[in-house]
C-alpha cells in the first residue's frame, strides 16, 4: 500500500547503534583504552617525561616490599570496615524517620539530602575548620563544659576516626534510595504484623530489612567500592598524615604517579586495587546469596 513504510530489522539495528554511539565511544576512549594502557604501563618503568621501559614484574615486587603499601592498605580497609556499616545503619534509621507522613517532612528530606550534593573539596575544607583544635566549632563547644577536645585530624590517634565521622555528612544519597525503597513496601505487611502483635524490631527484622535487601546489597557494594577509593579527604585535609595515619591507598597511588613520578608503580597499584575490589565484591555477593529477596521471593544465585 502507498504511504506505508515498513520498518526493517536493519533500520532498528542502525537506530540502536546511533543512539548508543555516544556511550560506546565514551566507554572505548575514556575507559577501555586507558585501562589497557595502564595495564601495559604497570609492567614498565616510566617517569612520564621519558619513554616507558619494559621491566616485567619489578613494579609489583617493589610494591609488595614497600611498608607504605601495607600501611595505606590497612588505613583504607579500616576506614571501609567502620564507615560503610555506620553509614548504612544510620541512613536506614533516618530514612525510616523521614518516611512518616507529617507536616513539613518534605523540607526535612531536602535538608538531609543537601549535604550529599556539595563538592567533596568544599566539604573537606569545612570539616577542616570544624576540626581545628584551637577555634574549631567542636572544641569550642567542648570548652564551654571545661573539656579539652582532641586534635582531631591533627592527631595521629584521632585522624582516621575523624574522617570516619566526617563520612556521615554524605548519607543523604543513601537516605533517598532507602526512602524510595521503604515507600515501595506494601502497608498490608505492617498491618498484618501489627495484628499479630509484632513490635518495631520484629517488623524491622522480618519485613523492612528483607524487603529492602536488594537495595541494601546495592548500597553495600557501592559503599565498599567508594570507600576503597577514598582520596579527597587525605589530599585536602591531611596529606596522608600525621605519620601516614590517613595515607589512603588512592592517595598513595596519586603520590607515586604525580609527586614521585613513578607512573609504572602507580598503574601497578591501581590494578592491585582493582583485584582487591573484585575479590571483596565477589565475597560480598557470595555471603549475601540467598539472603536477598526480589519481589518478596527468595533470591536466586547471584554468582
Amino acid at each position: 500500500m502507498k504511504g506505508i513504510k515498513i520498518k526493517t530489522k536493519t533500520g532498528d539495528t542502525l537506530g540502536f547503534f546511533a543512539f548508543a554511539a555516544p556511550w560506546i565511544l565514551g566507554f572505548v576512549f575514556l575507559t577501555l583504552i586507558p585501562m589497557v594502557a595502564s595495564l601495559y604501563i604497570s609492567f614498565t618503568d616510566w617517569n612520564i617525561l621519558s619513554d616507558p621501559v619494559w621491566i616485567g614484574l619489578d613494579n609489583f615486587k617493589t610494591i609488595f616490599t614497600d611498608p607504605l603499601f601495607y600501611k595505606s592498605l590497612k588505613v583504607t580497609l579500616l576506614y571501609t570496615v567502620f564507615s560503610v556499616p555506620i553509614n548504612i545503619i544510620l541512613s536506614i534509621f533516618v530514612a525510616m524517620l523521614l518516611n512518616n507522613n507529617l507536616k513539613g517532612m518534605k523540607l526535612f528530606r531536602t535538608i538531609f539530602y543537601l549535604p550529599a550534593i556539595v563538592s567533596g573539596i568544599v566539604v573537606a575544607i569545612v570539616w577542616l575548620w570544624i576540626y581545628n583544635p584551637d577555634y574549631g566549632i567542636i572544641n569550642s563547644f567542648l570548652r564551654i563544659f571545661g573539656i579539652q577536645g582532641p586534635g582531631w585530624v591533627y592527631d595521629e590517634n584521632w585522624a582516621l576516626p575523624s574522617i570516619i565521622i566526617m563520612s556521615l555528612w554524605g548519607i543523604g544519597s543513601n537516605i533517598v534510595i532507602y526512602l524510595a525503597s521503604l515507600q515501595s513496601i506494601s502497608t498490608e505487611f505492617y498491618e498484618a504484623a501489627h495484628i499479630d502483635g509484632a513490635n518495631f524490631w520484629d517488623r524491622l527484622i522480618n519485613i523492612t530489612i528483607p524487603s529492602m535487601s536488594p537495595v541494601l546489597l546495592f548500597t553495600l557494594l557501592t559503599g565498599i567500592i567508594n570507600a576503597l577509593q577514598t582520596f579527597t579527604q587525605a589530599f585536602v585535609m591531611t596529606q596522608g598524615g600525621p605519620n601516614n595515619s590517613t595515607n589512603f591507598y588512592a592517595y598513595y597511588i596519586y603520590n607515586n604517579a604525580f609527586v614521585w613520578h613513578k607512573m609504572g608503580e602507580a598503574c601497578a597499584q591501581a590494578w592491585i586495587l582493582f583485584v582487591i575490589i573484585f575479590i571483596l565484591t565477589f565475597i560480598t555477593l557470595k555471603i549475601t546469596n540467598g539472603h536477598v529477596h526480589y519481589d518478596n521471593k527468595e533470591g536466586g544465585d547471584i554468582l
